[in-house]
């Protein structure tokens, strides 16, 4: 029996190390489905919507390494997809996803479900191919796959019912990966970075995602240097544990003195990040340098004195014997000094938590990150979940922390934990979820997480309120407005639909019902914290315009009638309270 177009696509994705696919059945992809059982060797992961079978395979992907197939079927099964490849783009996982297509006699007759596979996934994908007859199979397979994992990112596989079913041509179907390149700067360029790191008094360090290989570089770099030591939230877990010069965040997250290192300093060196908030990055009275694998990140976030294409590891290895130590350590000792009284600030509703109704959100977020194991996976909802993992979840060298930081979705931290918890069976994955995130995605695929059993713990934030938006509202001077909806009772429907649920309304029952839910082995818990709806969480710098924005908000709030309002956001984040 010949081997069908189908069964040469799974082959060759198993030989390139995807283990799992995510997504639903039906119609046009039926003939594709029908090969990847026949296969046997990569595991179906059927969800109840593709969206959040993307975004646990972004996750899954991240997290590995490995390729991560997910699929959906023609027209709306394939828009669904749209959304988590974006995410996927931006924070460089290796997801291929297998559209289903219309027959090919019907392309471009507007027939029913019919979908332009190149113009839809423009934004998203990579590469988009279109598999419309079989002689094809090898080439547009081996593109999708290698430009996925050489890339990291996602790619699109388009595929008729028919020429699924179409016999395979005859010929070699192996898929050969190479080893990632690691690529440095010119010698050249590398000698005028010296020479600007030695006439420079003060030198400060901004990381990002692009550290995550270079941690013992950049700690020896900054070490060397006298430098403190910013990141990005996606640097965050690489560079901030057993760091003495970690000097915390910037940006509306931020916390420590990493504004004041960065905007302080002679000469910033930005590693591997492409930090998106601009307004918080130095003018031109810092010189600054940028060292990025990918040169359309260059100077598109500030402008820069000097921009160097590079593996920050591998740069950093050949920069670190080529420049000399800095002995001064005032600069980083101020600022080390700033981010230990910015963390005593922090502390203030962690240690009085215990004692203030509605349940502070810093102090469960504190009281999970102490009740968590060593090797636990965080993953963030966009919002405020946020903010508080970004202050009050302390890393480790074998912690992980993600989230959708760079294309920003709402209700990604379920599906994340999930996809995680299948890539590492029984490792603690937390989701940290806001109540808008978790209905609007998370709830229908809690049955498969029942179904599956996966121990996978789902902190609901609830506040009743989109609270990021409401936070984003009165900075732009705004009266916060559509941000307010009804929960339900979390615990309750997670215990209908079979899961554990654990509702939390007395911060003395914080610590208790955390490490229950941490012990749960048997399946999803979803803890349901009843939090203060009024806390809030400025950065350690805030920007004229915002403070602005506030105080413009709260007095058209007391105009029109909401003092009650206005006086319970004062009280509960001035340390009244």
């Amino acid at each position: 029996m010949s081997r069908k177009v189908a069964d040469v696509l799974w082959e060759m994705m198993e030989s390139a190390g995807v283990k799992r696919c995510y997504g639903i059945v039906g119609d046009a992809l039926n003939p594709v489905i029908d090969a990847l059982r026949r296969n046997g060797k990569i595991e179906f992961i059927h969800v109840r919507h593709e969206e959040y079978g993307v975004f646990a395979a972004v996750a899954e992907a991240y997290l590995t390494g490995n390729p991560v197939a997910v699929c959906g079927t023609a027209g709306p099964g394939t828009v669904h997809l749209f959304n988590g490849l974006m995410d996927a783009r931006k924070e460089g996982a290796a997801v291929i996803a297998i559209a289903g297509d219309v027959e090919t006699h019907l392309i471009d007759t507007s027939a029913l479900e019919e979908l332009n596979p190149y113009k839809f996934f423009d934004a998203a994908a990579l590469y988009i191919g279109r598999l419309v007859n079989p002689e094809q199979t090898r080439p547009i397979i081996t593109t999708a796959i290698l430009t996925a994992m050489i890339e990291k990112g996602p790619t699109v596989i388009s595929i008729p019912g028919d020429i699924a079913s179409a016999d395979a041509p005859t010929g070699s179907y192996e898929i050969t990966v190479p080893s990632s390149s690691q690529n440095r700067p010119s010698d050249s360029d590398l000698k005028t970075l010296v020479t600007m790191i030695d006439d420079a008094k003060k030198v400060a360090i901004f990381g990002g995602e692009g550290c995550r290989d270079a941690r013992d570089e950049v700690l020896q770099l900054a070490t060397k240097l006298n430098a403190p030591v910013g990141y990005s939230f996606r640097g965050k877990q690489w560079l901030e544990h057993d760091n003495p010069n970690a000097v915390g965040m910037t940006g509306l997250l931020g916390y420590g003195g990493a504004y004041n290192a960065i905007h302080d300093a002679d000469l910033l060196l930005l590693l591997g990040t492409d930090f998106p908030f601009s307004e918080f990055l130095p003018g031109k009275s810092v010189k600054k340098v940028q060292i990025e694998k990918n040169a359309k990140h260059i100077g598109r976030r500030t402008a820069v004195d000097l921009g160097l294409v590079g593996d920050v590891k591998t740069t950093l290895g050949v920069l670190l014997p080529r420049i000399g130590e800095k002995p001064d350590g005032r600069f980083l000792k101020k600022r080390v000094a700033e981010t230990e009284s910015f963390h005593e600030l922090l502390q203030h509703y962690v240690e009085k938590g215990p004692g203030i109704k509605p349940i502070r959100p810093e102090f469960l977020i504190a009281t999970l990150s102490e009740l968590a194991s060593d090797d636990a996976m965080f993953f963030a909802d966009t919002g405020t979940a946020c903010i508080w993992v970004a202050r009050y979840i302390n890393g480790g060298k074998n912690r992980r922390l993600f989230g959708s930081f760079t294309w920003a979705s709402m209700a990604n931290a379920a599906p994340n934990a999930f996809g995680a918890q299948l890539a590492y069976p029984g490792r603690q994955t937390i989701a940290v979820c806001g109540d808008g995130g978790f209905t609007m995605l998370a709830l229908g695929d809690l049955l498969t997480q029942v179904q599956r059993k996966t121990p996978v713990v789902q902190i609901v934030l609830n506040n009743g309120s989109l609270d990021f938006v409401n936070i984003e509202m009165q900075e732009a001077g705004m009266i916060p407005f559509g941000v307010e909806f009804k929960c339900p009772n979390f615990a309750k429907v997670a215990e209908a639909m079979g899961a554990k649920g654990i509702r939390i309304e007395e911060p003395g029952d914080v610590k208790e019902g955390l490490a229950a839910a941490l012990a749960h082995k048997d399946g999803p818990v979803v803890v349901d914290a009843v939090v203060d709806p009024f806390a809030l969480s400025l950065p350690s710098h805030v920007p004229f315009h915002t403070a602005k924005g506030f105080t413009l908000s709260l007095s058209k709030q007391i105009l029109s009638g909401k003092m009650d309002k206005v006086i319970k956001t004062i009280e509960r984040n001035t340390g009244l309270v």
